[in-house]
């Protein structure tokens, strides 16, 4: 009897255990286990493939869910609710060791990172393995892409308005619409956007189209005299051949905005719609005048009141995209571009939505439209980031290749299922217009050491702040001058022009005493608050370059402007070195070494003085100039940090310059004096330039632009 007593009590106590291995082994907890250690293992045989990425994703995704569900639950005991939680933390710490290893995974867990398709297939496939209910995928609306939700406010500028009316009739071009007709073979009733995707990772081959020869670059030579390089007429020529959509993934820093404007005049693209990133919107205006002065360009800013309506090219960035797709849908382009592509592989968001809707209405009303999507970075997390991009050059729509890919996949002859589908299925998409050039691979035709200005907008109010302070320190001069005029008793000059001479002796004064003062107002303070503004937006384009190009040096001159650009960089998951003056020898070098070295740090970010001489920093060949120099010597200094021995690919320097204001004139003077020292040093060791020339002539520019305006308007 104690015998069978014993037994009796042992299998009770045995019981709770048998029923905890029971639920261990069903549920969703081990689906999660055993996908977690799958990706984990993926992790430690190297790069992760995007299937592994996807699934990283999901679990990350399905733990926050489950973690939810868990806190939420009534139903379970507190012990329960520990144990449950426990294991979830488990599966998360695993995560994080994986992340840990491929920093790029870290992007896959912010709470607005894109869910692709396979992810949600994935997601269904996971619960319904963990014997839970999937929800089903709500189904897309059918005007998704050709109708947007309406935004709370749309504009029409009466530019526009006016142009409506002196063109009230768009005929519409049917000279290409048997193209629109989808031809059925052999392939109708197979998925083929998944395989498409997918061919790009298993296909193999080239990832750029046959390019004809130019005939001539003397034949496309800016009126200043700058001629395009060979890279760049190639694509010019094929849209001159009748080419019409292109994928221009070039590496940046290879003149893709150039391209793109002379392939539209080879195309008579006009009118033609570009939209921008706004850190870039004044730069398109800018090459637009240097390459197609013929054409007028026209940048919408805010309810675009101070737009030509007639103009040719119209320049429109993402953020206000919203209140104007509206008339720009009914204008009539024959062409648009779309810079830095990859802003609309989230095809839910708002903007992604709207430049499908305008691709779309294009191509409703012109059978051929110049079409052209530039980034030097098509995918950022997953395969699938082609999607929107290919959906917008009218390759695909929401479920089937368009008619010309269909066409090009028919004539192949293969399906899916046949072992040399992927290799041709890449090359057809491939013909359809992706060109992709890496500067290594074009190298014969850039300078080995180029410097780029990016011109930037400065919207908010902080830029208004600076050019109203800019507007005081112009009003000072003019003050001064006028002071000084009636103090000498002679009055103004005999020919009622200026007294260059007393400007001279005038900013002399006002930089003498800015060098004793403090103050916000003067030429030094104007320049930090122009910094400070800049900041954000050209840390925004380390990062970017970062992304897609590998690792970049980042120089300011003031350390608040470092500051903001190391926040950025940490919000961003991007790991940096900082490189200052106020650190001792070993810790400067510990983080040259650690950007020399280590590959995952992305960003050098160097104070301009501390680390503009006597480092070595040539693992980079991209350099970020976020503040301007007061002497061409020191910004060469500052680039030749990675322009060096040792260097083996083209370094372009990017110089931030805030458009309208003192910024743009104190570059244009470092480059002026650069043109003269280099004259000059032809057998000549000495400085032509200082920083005081500098400085004195920004203010003489100054002073002489307000009194040549205050005399234009007595006239």
């Amino acid at each position: 009897m104690a015998q069978r007593g014993q037994r009796q009590a042992g299998a009770t106590r045995t019981a709770p255990r048998a029923q905890r291995r029971a639920r261990d082994e069903e549920g969703l907890f081990p689906v999660l286990a055993k996908a977690v250690r799958e990706v984990e293992g993926a992790a430690q045989r190297g790069r992760l493939r995007p299937s592994s990425r996807t699934k990283f994703q999901v679990i990350a995704l399905l733990v926050r869910e489950e973690r939810a569900r868990v806190k939420a639950d009534s139903s379970l005991t507190e012990g329960q609710r520990a144990e449950a939680l426990k294991r979830l933390d488990g599966i998360a710490t695993i995560l994080a060791k994986t992340a840990a290893r491929d920093t790029s995974l870290l992007s896959l867990l912010a709470e607005d990172a894109l869910v692709t398709g396979a992810a949600k297939t994935l997601r269904s496939e996971m619960l319904v393995a963990g014997g839970m209910e999937a929800e089903p995928e709500p189904e897309p609306e059918p005007e998704s892409v050709t109708a947007p939700a309406p935004t709370e406010r749309r504009v029409v500028p009466q530019s526009v308005v006016a142009r409506q009316l002196a063109n009230p009739f768009l005929a519409p071009d049917f000279s290409a619409a048997q193209h629109q007709r989808v031809r059925h073979g052999r392939l109708s009733n197979w998925e083929l956007l998944g395989p498409l995707f997918r061919s790009f990772e298993e296909g193999g081959g080239t990832s750029c189209m046959d390019l004809p020869e130019p005939a001539s670059l003397q034949s496309l030579q800016a009126p200043g005299g700058q001629v395009l390089m060979h890279h760049q007429a190639q694509v010019v020529e094929a849209a001159r051949e009748g080419h019409r959509t292109f994928l221009l993934a070039d590496e940046p820093g290879l003149g893709k905005t150039a391209q793109a404007l002379l392939a539209a005049q080879a195309a008579d693209a006009y009118p033609l719609l570009a939209v921008v990133p706004n850190v870039v919107k004044a730069n398109w205006a800018r090459e637009a005048q240097l390459w197609t002065p013929k054409h007028k360009a026209t940048v919408i800013h805010g309810d675009g009141h101070t737009i030509d309506g007639f103009a040719d090219i119209i320049v429109v960035n993402y953020e206000v995209l919203d209140r104007h797709v509206g008339w720009l849908g009914d204008l009539g382009f024959r062409g648009m571009v779309v810079d830095e592509a990859h802003f609309i592989k989230n095809k839910s968001s708002q903007r992604s939505q709207h430049v499908l809707q305008l691709s779309e209405r294009i191509r409703q009303r012109m059978a051929n439209p110049l079409l052209m999507a530039l980034t030097g970075t098509p995918l950022i997390n997953d395969i699938e980031d082609f999607r929107a991009i290919w959906q917008f050059l009218g390759w695909i729509d929401d479920k089937q290749p368009r008619a010309r890919l269909m066409e090009k996949l028919e004539d192949v002859g293969l399906t899916p299922a046949d072992v040399g589908f992927y290799a041709s299925a890449r090359a057809s998409v491939v013909d359809l217009g992706i060109v992709r050039r890496r500067k290594v691979d074009v190298a014969s035709d850039i300078p080995a050491r180029r410097i780029a200005d990016l011109p930037v907008e400065l919207d908010d109010e902080a830029g208004r702040s600076i050019r109203a302070a800019e507007r005081e320190l112009a009003k000072r001069l003019v003050q001064r001058y006028e002071s000084a005029l009636a103090a000498r008793g002679t009055g103004v000059p005999a020919d009622g022009g200026i007294d260059h001479d007393l400007v001279r002796r005038v900013a002399t004064w006002e930089r003498e005493e800015a060098n004793n003062s403090k103050a916000d107002g003067n030429v030094f303070g104007m320049l930090r608050r122009i910094g400070q503004a800049k900041a954000e937006l050209a840390a925004d384009y380390a990062a970017q370059l970062a992304r897609s190009v590998g690792k970049v040096v980042f120089f300011a001159k003031h350390i608040d402007v470092m500051d903001a650009a190391e926040e950025l960089f940490a919000r961003r998951g991007i790991r940096y070195s900082s490189i200052r003056g106020d650190q001792t020898s070993k810790a400067r070098q510990q983080q040259v070494d650690a950007f020399m070295t280590d590959p995952d740090v992305a960003v050098a970010v160097c104070s301009l003085t501390a680390a503009g001489v006597g480092l070595n920093l040539q693992v980079a060949s991209n350099v970020v100039l976020a503040e301007l120099s007061w002497t061409d010597a020191e910004q060469t200094q500052a680039i030749d940090r990675v322009h060096r021995i040792g260097q083996g690919d083209p370094v372009t320097a990017w110089r931030i310059i805030a458009a309208q204001t003192m910024d743009t004139k104190i570059a244009q003077l470092i480059d002026s004096k650069a043109g003269l020292a280099a004259r000059a040093l032809d057998g000549s060791d000495e400085e032509v330039s200082s920083s005081a020339d500098i400085q004195l002539e920004a203010l003489v520019a100054l002073l002489t632009e307000a009194l040549t305006e205050q005399l234009a308007a007595a006239s």
